[in-house]
């Protein structure tokens, strides 16, 4: 995998997490010149918060 850069999403509120969707969409639209080229989701939590990232490799 060849990138030049990355975007990381992150929430751990439930509102901020249902959203994140809908960030990711907004910030690829404002940047028609990244190609994404892989991404990924990972999910983490302890007795209290949950943590959702979204992460994107672009060139």
């Amino acid at each position: 995998m060849s990138f030049t850069g990355v975007k990381v999403f992150s929430a751990t509120k439930a509102r901020e997490r249902d959203e994140l969707g809908e960030q990711v969409t907004r910030w690829l639209r404002e940047n028609p010149e990244r190609h994404v080229v892989a991404k990924k989701v990972t999910q983490s939590s302890d007795s209290e918060f949950h943590c959702l990232t979204i992460t994107l490799f672009y060139r």
